[in-house]
């Protein structure tokens, strides 16, 4: 077997395509080696993923994903003012969903809250209507009750979205939770979402939100915000594509 030594093989003009191999050959990299590419394209010319260069996909392929959840992007904050997520929503799934882990604010009775965007991040605050309901119980074992939360719901407002009220900022006083985003890039219809948060209060105790709704817009959603109603935030959240 004959062996090709070089730093770099190109072709003659950028526009030409590079072939390895032949019909029915094996193309191999050896065990060990790492092939980098940020563009994964079919034969076709059909893209089947693109990377940021950290791990984060893009445009993946709808049939690469088998119905399973696709991890698109991960974001962390340390004592940031927000987190936002200005790519990789768009028409490539048709459900959207948003898993948030070690959420904790820097300010005490505060709620976690987000945002759309329908300028890609330029400006926030599309108009909403929501319900929010919550169980309770404290660590004491009293004030058990399930009851509508009128002081969290938005009735056509541009505020944000609560996800969940009256956090504490103690370190065992943390929430998490995942949200539901459906169809973000419709320009027909509006655009549900449903929220499941599980988090601590301020006052010792655990708190089950439901937060179900819709922005309305017809307007393709793109960029999604989370931050706290006053303070800054430390969490994990991680965007999925489904569908």
């Amino acid at each position: 077997m004959s062996k090709v030594y070089a730093d770099a093989i190109a072709t003659t003009e950028a526009s030409q395509d590079l072939t390895l191999g032949g019909s029915g050959d094996n193309v191999i990299v050896t065990a060990g080696a790492t092939l980098k590419t940020n563009t994964v394209k079919d034969s076709g010319g059909n893209t089947l993923w693109t990377s940021d260069g950290s791990g984060n996909l893009s445009s993946v392929n709808a049939g690469l994903a088998g119905g399973n959840m696709v991890l698109l992007s991960t974001q962390t904050a340390s004592n940031a003012a927000s987190v936002s997520f200005t790519s990789g929503i768009d028409n490539t799934y048709r459900l959207y969903i948003f898993k948030f882990y070690d959420v904790n604010p820097a300010t005490d009775n505060v709620q976690f809250q987000m945002t759309a965007s329908v300028d890609g991040g330029s400006s926030y605050g599309v108009t909403a209507t929501t319900t929010f309901f919550r169980a309770v119980l404290g660590e004491n074992d009293s004030g058990a009750s399930l009851a509508y939360i009128t002081a969290a719901d938005l009735a056509q407002s541009a505020s944000a979205v609560p996800l969940t009220t009256n956090q504490g900022n103690a370190a065992d006083e943390n929430s998490a939770g995942e949200i539901h985003l459906f169809n973000p890039s419709s320009t027909t219809y509006v655009k549900h979402f449903y929220v499941r948060t599980g988090g601590m209060s301020y006052n010792n105790y655990s708190q089950d939100d439901f937060c179900a709704g819709y922005w309305n817009t017809t307007d393709d959603i793109d960029a999604i915000q989370f931050s706290f109603s006053s303070g800054n935030v430390d969490a994990v959240i991680k965007m999925y594509g489904l569908g």
